[in-house]
């Protein structure tokens, strides 16, 4: 067991002084440097300069204003921003520190190879999050910025110039990043920087979940050691190598989200389960349970926490994730105006759960034989995390938001969220409805089976919301979860998915089938709800045969999508990371 003081030797950091000067800008490209160059946890002799823990990035623009946020790991004397035509304004910044962020033994950080070397047990990791609101900004102008931070022994740092902007007036063309399941997967840093080089200015970036894998895994988050952490990918410092054929390539990632503002949805990758202070992150997470049975389960009678802390710590949370990013109401479903669109977020995914049949798996249809007489260690099969179904409060709250005059004038409707209405993924099959637990028993009353069904016909998003969508005039549904590219349209509403970022899971056509139960009726090929998946229109793959396909499901090739709202169309990319001196390829394109 590593001791507190041992963690807090080796998670100090080395000063080195600075001296300020306030009339030179290059200070920025000094801290720029050692922000790549240097941390604290990579284990370097030389003395290692203090540094900011992520560059800034930009949250929820309204008509004017802008938040501006970053991330370091000391508490610090002052943060503040300067910006302005001539960097003549100042802006102080809010501090408050991450109450979740852990290390385990399955980190990749600093010398740690998920061997457990540094961090044997889950240990708390410090790390401040600073946040501006610059106001009084005037719609459609650009200003240069730079933020800055004082540590605790007066160390001053600043980071490189960027630009923000209020949100953009109706009418200005803008150029919408389309992405999700970034997961820290192989093709994400090499997906961005092509994004970056053949849009070189996105004016926002739409994420669909799953951010990263384990959200209380800080070093995911910030400084993940094989080079694709969240972050560094979205910011353009990733250094993640890349092998394909016997040949290396190093990504960076995209310069993004410094200049083009955030926003983000709830997928299944953002939600921890049961806390617990020695348990591994990855089987915190996974030990998620439905809050009604850990009221059923857990004795309250000497808690003196408030309800939802109480609750959320013995079933799921999302509380990382909600430290991390600027929430409207600090709420995980949301809806905001970005210049010609309405953006409606909802909080639509639920527990990932093994398809495996085998008795020694805690699966999404059937719980662990060994458990049987254990409810504690039940899973309680794919269980939805927040209700969305008819007359639930964010049902009401989404018919409410589908009627008000923010959705009804703007020009481009849009709805986001993780889980799959159409797809040809795996990850769309049970139907997104309450597991119906059935246990069998012999005839002394002994458990012989737990076992989970889901009525079709109860899907929530296919009865309740997508109806809900048509009926509303929404263009475009855009969401994620299953790893590939494919699209639908329905009557005049078109569905996205676009995760086939960092890598792939496959189709399920042809002779690939889903892995579902025997004598259950579940659809294992093609979109269980009916539709036809659409064959890119400009340059699909093709198959052995030569025929083309309709989607791409591939670990080589990686897809981005951009919406323009000047031309009212979304274009998905390819790009093929075999060959990386190769073309992007724009392989399709439909108009919303």
């Amino acid at each position: 067991m590593v001791s507190t003081a041992l963690l807090h030797d080796f998670m100090t950091v080395k000063h080195q002084k600075i001296k300020r000067d306030r009339g030179l800008i290059c200070l920025a490209t000094i801290a720029f440097i050692c922000t790549i160059a240097f941390h604290p946890l990579l284990g370097n002799t030389m003395s290692s300069p203090i540094t900011f823990l992520t560059d800034p990035f930009l949250q929820f623009p309204t008509n004017t204003s802008v938040r501006v946020v970053w991330f370091t790991e000391f508490l610090g004397k002052e943060h503040t921003v300067t910006y302005g035509e001539k960097l003549e304004k100042r802006a102080i910044a809010q501090t408050s520190q991450l109450s979740r962020t852990r290390e385990d033994r399955e980190s990749w950080i600093g010398k740690q190879r998920e061997d457990g070397t540094l961090f044997p047990q889950p240990t708390r990791r410090q790390i401040w999050r600073h946040e501006a609101e610059i106001t009084k900004l005037t719609a459609g102008t650009r200003l240069p910025y730079f933020v800055t931070s004082v540590d605790d022994n007066g160390t001053f740092i600043q980071s490189e110039n960027f630009t923000f902007s209020a949100a953009p007036l109706p009418g200005k063309p803008l150029k919408i990043l389309l992405t999700s399941d970034h997961q820290l997967k192989p093709m994400t840093a090499a997906n961005l920087q092509k994004v970056e080089e053949t849009i070189p200015e996105i004016d926002a970036v739409f994420h669909s979940g799953d951010l990263v894998n384990t959200p209380d895994r800080a070093s995911e988050w910030f400084d993940d050691n094989r080079g694709g952490a969240f972050f560094p990918a979205l910011q353009g410092h990733a250094n993640y190598e890349l092998e394909k054929e016997g040949i290396t390539t190093r990504y960076r990632g995209g310069k993004l989200i410094q200049s083009a503002p955030i926003f983000t949805t709830v997928g299944n990758h953002e939600v921890m389960g049961r806390f617990s202070i020695d348990a591994d992150l990855d089987r915190q997470m996974s030990d998620a349970i439905p809050r009604a049975v850990a009221e059923r389960l857990y004795d309250r009678l000497d808690s003196t926490e408030e309800d939802e802390t109480w609750i959320a710590d013995r079933s799921f949370n999302t509380r990382t994730y909600e430290e991390i990013f600027s929430l409207p109401d600090r709420q995980t479903y949301y809806a905001v105006t970005f210049g010609d669109i309405r953006l409606v977020v909802l909080y639509i995914t639920n527990v990932w759960r093994s398809p495996s049949l085998e008795p020694n798996i805690r699966g999404r249809y059937r719980e662990k034989e060994s458990d049987f007489d254990r409810p504690e260690n039940w899973g309680y099969g794919q269980f939805i995390f927040e209700p969305v179904a008819r007359g639930s409060r964010q049902y009401q709250w989404l018919e409410s938001e589908l009627n008000s005059t923010e959705f009804q004038n703007a020009k481009y409707k849009i709805v986001m969220f993780h889980h799959p209405p159409h797809t040809l993924g795996g990850n769309v099959v049970p139907p997104y409805t309450d597991p119906v637990q059935q246990i069998d028993r012999d005839s002394s009353g002994k458990i012989t089976s737990i076992r989970y069904d889901y009525p079709q016909e109860k899907d929530y998003i296919i009865r309740d919301v997508v109806p809900l969508l048509k009926s509303a005039g929404v263009q475009l549904v855009f969401y994620g979860h299953s790893h590939l590219w494919n699209r639908f349209k329905e009557d005049n509403l078109n569905f996205l998915e676009s995760s086939n970022v960092g890598n792939s899971y496959g189709a399920h056509v042809g002779d690939r089938l889903r892995p579902i139960p025997p004598n259950s009726n579940y659809i294992a090929l093609g979109d269980p709800h009916g539709l036809e998946a659409i064959v890119p229109n400009l340059e699909p793959l093709l198959d052995e045969m030569g025929q083309p396909l309709p989607y791409i499901a591939s670990n080589d090739i990686t897809v981005f999508s951009i919406l323009d709202t000047g031309t009212g169309t979304v274009s998905s990319y390819r790009f093929d990371t075999r060959h990386p001196n190769s073309e992007i390829v724009k392989f399709d394109e439909f108009e919303i």
